[in-house]
């Protein structure tokens, strides 16, 4: 008896076909829903021309020969989708456009929370939110839209629960799922959640607080990994996960998930379960775990990506899994086309995918160098690493190099926590049961909190990436040779399959060794060699951080730091290539971002912190951040004086008890250093032309060897305070094409009539002077 087509194929290659029919249909779905969310001007023209085109294949399929009919069906089925994707998109639209308009102005604003809250990097508790009514206080009209809502931290700000709002309302750019932002200044919970998310709300809090009164490292990381809770998570821990790879534990993800559906599958199947019990009974724990990790947009599309995933491979129909994938991406998308331009939609569409597509080949190939299990084990979340590289390098400049090891240490301890937790949740009525289950799953919660803050400070962690569509392709040509390269090339017999497939492999083995070589040379520059270049005779460095400032002054075995930039990757680059592992005293101009975002490069390796006036609780968190890593704290004022190395410093603003000047730009910490073998300095922060003048009148000054002139070299400047300094070097801290045209030509221009040399961070790099038998020695990292 002849054998079908499929099983002589896979008889011969050893691989199982796969049907990926349902793919272009996701895909044109997706980019539907892409150009309508994006050019909302555009959605009425695709639902037209989508109905248009079903019309014309029926004709030609009914009149034409029956070649073109075994397409037919999908062609109708894609266009179809594509013009309900854009009616649904054209019916939003109206009332996203109105709720635009409110852009700018106080709201007082009435919704129900539709997302778990976090604290945000500002300190505020950010939620998602659906409105009932918006408009100016006491008098808002009904409108519904979905908003991000941002709120002093405060309890019952649950799913489900009713708000009521004043704040700042921003509109945000197309193709946000949020039409508007709301920074609130009054919040209350109007009505509490109730019914089933009420009773999910409690037995989290519960939860929670037993979490947090166990030990770190783990406490607090314990119920983003049993549900989803990254309030307790420390911001230093958060970086860590996010840098070894393993930020997917975090929050509820595919992961947890996939951990609750293969629980369920493997308890069953030991009590002697059949399939279809095993398969309801993991729908049913699945849904329990949304509904008690807050059912939001995220979390249902994470849960039907990986319990399709799973399903598939449990039920032994991956070859099906691909279009079950795709099908319910396209059911994701027909309900709310928003999320077709969200990151997390496409990792969670991706990284599914990869477990159906690319992990079982990747297993098979590493059967050649491992046991089948091992090779498993190694498979999923190389695969997934290997999917989702290129769309994280779309958005974020970094790439984890670290994240397929550390998920392998981290593996084996996520299910026991998420397990444990989920019944240590569970378990809160019986409050003796709750607390033993908490305490046992804090054990592996502390050990994926040491394996991400291990993991994170090793010297080839991560790499920068400047994030775009150049950097993605990038990404996705070292990931596919990577793939082909594991994988192999198992292919029918022939001459052009055998021809190909070894243009593959040499193709790609070409790749990785270019890949590799780079890699090697970059590890020797930035490790052993990093300050070979570095010329011994440096007094103060510029770092090249953007546009932002962080400049160090180096006396002896001494050096202080005045302020960390914008980035704490690009500071970190910088003191690695000085060879700078302690700083002895961290100065912050002020508060704003530019000048203390990279702090967290610094933590722990500072031993006094001076700064100016604190305008916020954001600022106190910075500060407190830095003291529970064994700084010292000084609020400084004009007129403190100290010691750096043989180099003595002077602060010479902000005036003490000065209302004239509040925290910000006009209270910039400046700072003079002069004496030993650093050459005569002055550091002027953001100060404004009229902060300078006053500054000249109240501090005498004298002449200068370098000024780092103030607010990137702004063309807010008095021209008569640097008259008065007369510096031989002006240093302008900017970054490369920046938004703000720094440095203006007429701060140029300005200093150029004193006779000073112009240092530009943003054409030059890191710029380095010293001190040769009394001469102003420079050195730049690029000519300018």
């Amino acid at each position: 008896m002849p054998q079908p087509e499929s099983s002589i194929e896979k008889a011969r290659t050893g691989v199982r076909r796969r049907d990926l029919r349902l793919l272009p249909l996701a895909g044109g779905v997706w980019a539907a829903a892409l150009l309508c969310v994006f050019v909302p001007a555009t959605s009425w023209w695709v639902m037209g021309g989508c109905g248009v085109g079903v019309v014309l294949t029926v004709i030609v399929t009914v009149r034409g020969a029956s070649r073109w009919r075994q397409g037919a069906g999908l062609v109708v089925l894609l266009l179809a989708a594509m013009s309900a994707t854009a009616v649904t998109a054209s019916l939003v639209h109206p009332a996203r456009e109105r709720a635009a308009e409110w852009s700018g102005r106080v709201l007082e604003v009435a919704a129900e929370v539709t997302s778990s809250a976090s604290v945000g990097q500002d300190g505020q508790l950010w939620f998602d939110a659906q409105t009932t009514s918006v408009g100016i206080r006491g008098e808002p009209a009904s409108l519904s839209v979905p908003v991000r809502i941002g709120v002093e931290p405060g309890d019952g700000f649950d799913l489900g629960a009713g708000i009521r709002v004043v704040g700042q309302a921003m509109a945000t750019d197309a193709g946000e799922r949020s039409a508007l932002v709301v920074f609130a200044t009054e919040a209350e919970v109007v009505e509490p959640a109730g019914g089933v998310f009420g009773v999910a709300a409690g037995a989290r809090q519960a939860f929670i607080d037993r979490s947090v009164r166990l030990p770190e490292p783990g406490a607090g990381l314990l119920p983003g990994l049993a549900v989803g809770d990254t309030r307790a998570v420390t911001e230093e821990l958060t970086a860590d996960m996010r840098t070894s790879g393993l930020s997917h534990l975090t929050a509820v993800s595919g992961a947890n998930c996939a951990i609750v559906v293969g629980a369920v599958f493997w308890l069953t199947a030991l009590c002697g379960g059949g399939r279809m019990l095993r398969v309801a009974l993991a729908a049913i724990a699945l849904s329990g775990f949304v509904v008690l990790v807050t059912p939001e947009p995220s979390v249902i599309r994470a849960s039907v990506m990986a319990g399709v995933a799973m399903l598939a491979v449990m039920l032994g129909r991956p070859s099906a899994g691909a279009g079950m994938l795709a099908l319910c991406a396209v059911m994701i998308l027909l309900v709310d086309p928003w999320l077709a331009a969200t990151p997390g939609f496409a990792l969670s569409v991706v990284a599914s995918g990869a477990l159906i597509l690319l992990a079982p080949p990747l297993s098979r190939g590493l059967t050649r160098w491992m046991p089948a299990p091992v090779a498993l084990a190694v498979a999923v979340p190389l695969a997934a690493q290997l999917a989702c590289g290129p769309i994280i390098a779309l958005f974020a400049d970094q790439q984890s190099l670290i994240g397929i090891a550390a998920n392998l240490i981290a593996a084996p301890a996520a299910p026991v926590a998420t397990v444990i937790g989920l019944l240590a949740c569970l378990a809160a009525p019986v409050p003796p049961l709750a607390d033993l289950l908490t305490a046992s799953a804090w054990l592996p919660a502390a050990w994926i909190a040491t394996t991400a803050s291990t993991t994170a400070r090793l010297p080839v962690a991560e790499l920068p990436v400047p994030a775009g569509i150049g950097s993605s392709l990038l990404v996705l040509g070292v990931s596919g040779s990577l793939a082909v390269a594991l994988v192999g090339t198992r292919v029918a017999p022939g001459i052009r399959t055998a021809r190909l497939a070894r243009l593959m492999r040499g193709s790609a083995a070409s790749v990785l060794i270019v890949v590799v070589s780079l890699a090697a040379a970059r590890l020797v520059l930035t490790g052993p060699l990093a300050t070979a270049t570095v010329p011994d005779g440096w007094a103060i460095a510029a770092c090249d951080v953007g546009q932002g400032d962080a400049l160090l002054v180096r006396s002896g075995e001494e050096v202080a730091l005045i302020d960390a930039g914008p980035d704490p990757e690009l500071l970190g680059a910088c003191l690695t290539s000085l060879g700078i592992t302690h700083v002895d005293l961290l100065v912050f101009s002020h508060f704003d971002l530019d000048h203390v975002g990279g702090a967290e490069a610094v933590y722990g390796k500072v031993d006094a912190v001076l700064h100016g006036p604190i305008a916020d609780a954001a600022d106190q968190r910075l500060l407190d951040g830095l003291a529970a890593r064994g700084a010292k704290l000084t609020q400084t004022f004009a007129g403190q004086r100290g010691v750096l190395g043989s180099t003595d410093w002077r602060v010479l603003w902000p005036l003490r008890d000065s209302a004239v000047f509040p925290a910000g730009n006009d209270a910039s910490v400046v700072m003079e250093f002069r004496g030993g073998a650093v050459p005569r300095s002055m550091f002027l922060g953001d100060l404004s032309a009229e902060a300078q003048r006053m500054l000249q009148r109240s501090a005498h000054l004298d002449k200068y060897s370098v000024v780092k002139v103030a607010h990137h070299g702004s063309a807010d400047q008095d021209p008569g305070l640097y008259e008065a300094a007369d510096p031989a070097a002006a240093i302008f801290t900017a970054g490369t094409g920046n938004d703000y045209g720094h440095p203006r030509a007429d701060a140029l221009d300005l200093l150029t009539a004193t006779g000073s040399l112009n240092l530009r961070t943003d054409t030059q790099g890191r710029v380095l002077l010293g001190l040769r038998d009394d001469e102003l020695q420079v050195w730049t990292e690029k000519a300018p």
